[in-house]
């Protein structure tokens, strides 16, 4: 029977994760479509030093640098980025990062992959998710050790990392590669996969956006814009980085039981240029929004301004012929006229007509 390593223990330091931080656990077997969920409170039984290379069935393999386990991993999850640091700093070859110096670095929003020791490294990227209802593009992190048959790894945010990563694992198909490097693969899929989402999500508000800008209600879309602009730039910085720094795990010196298969890394790398390319394109869709609506509003503005023109013109006329015969001069024979009066408040109404006919002609009414 397989016996799976317990990741809280260290055969040279000494147990890795207190027990009050694992979450969950699971072993994934090689060759198999299969994740079996362990009880965190057993993994308390493999002893340190465990190797689950020597208990596979068909042979004893050596699982130090340069050979590849082909045992069973265990992966467990952690409760926060700190019990993963912990347990980082803990692996770590003599002199290493402490705590502190890796929390630092962790805690920036760039992907970064650092090696620990010959046989452990640290993944640590920023994960991005996109809510409808406040079309927000939110931001998180993921880390993972990794080591021989052990991963742990942790979570935070909203990103649904490990759930899309359990449902990969768990896929039908033909598994190939160590469970180590099976686990990675879901990792960096999941997280490239919530890019994926993030970049819908973006694209289908941006669509919703340039609706509003030819709306002819004409509700004000700049704050929208300014928005989805602000949260595009918030979700290029999270996901850019990941295209530059994974590519780090084709590194030679990496063991072969931790790195990550060259193609399908390249494809990664190349789904991330793509998600940034439509990214930038809806960045752009929005600046021209911008200047289209801006150019309305100053159509509008003109469209105004020829109105009020129009009407003050055509308001003027009557009011200068109101003050022609309010002059009182002595010879003004209209002034004595039984019809004079009359003939003044016609002579009003039709210059009034004629100019509202003529502004209307020229468009400006």
């Amino acid at each position: 029977m397989t016996k799976p390593t317990d990741p809280r223990v260290d055969a040279a330091r000494g147990p890795l994760l207190p027990d009050a931080t694992v979450l969950a656990a699971w072993t994934v077997d090689p060759g198999a479509a299969e994740v079996r969920e362990l009880d965190p409170g057993t993994l308390g039984d493999a002893r340190a030093g465990d190797d689950p290379a020597r208990d596979h069935e068909g042979g004893d393999h050596d699982a130090g640098e340069g050979r590849t386990p082909r045992g069973p991993a265990t992966w467990a999850r952690v409760a926060d980025l700190d019990a993963v640091l912990d347990a980082a700093a803990r692996v770590s070859t003599s002199p290493g990062p402490t705590h502190h110096e890796l929390s630092r670095h962790a805690h920036h929003p760039l992907a970064h992959v650092r090696r620990l020791a010959p046989d452990w490294l640290l993944l640590v990227t920023p994960t991005a998710w996109f809510t409808e209802a406040d079309r927000q593009v939110r931001t998180g992190q993921f880390a993972a050790l990794l080591g021989p048959g052990t991963v742990v790894t942790a979570e935070e945010g909203d990103a649904g990392v490990h759930a899309t990563m359990l449902d990969k694992l768990a896929a039908p198909g033909d598994p190939r590669g160590t469970p180590v490097q099976r686990i990675v693969s879901a990792a960096v899929l999941a997280i490239v996969g919530g890019a994926s989402q993030v970049e819908l999500g973006l694209g289908d508000a941006v669509a919703d956006t340039e609706r509003v800008v030819f709306d002819q209600q004409r509700e004000d879309p700049v704050e929208r814009i300014y928005d989805l602009k602000r949260e595009i730039t918030e979700a290029r910085r999270a996901l850019m980085p990941v295209s530059a720094e994974l590519p780090e795990l084709l590194d030679p010196d990496v063991p072969d039981h931790l790195a990550v298969n060259r193609r399908m890394l390249e494809r990664v790398v190349t789904t991330v240029e793509r998600i940034d390319r439509h990214l930038d394109a809806h960045d752009d869709l929005l600046s021209d929004m911008l200047q289209v609506h801006m150019s309305q509003v100053s159509v509008r503005q003109n469209e105004d301004m020829r109105k009020i023109s129009a009407w003050a013109a055509i308001l003027v006329y009557p009011t200068i012929v109101a003050g022609v015969y309010g002059m009182n001069f002595r010879n003004m024979p209209e002034l004595h006229w039984a019809f004079g009066y009359p003939f003044a408040l016609a002579l009003m109404a039709v210059g009034c007509l004629v100019l509202y006919r003529v502004f209307k002609r020229v468009g400006w009414l």
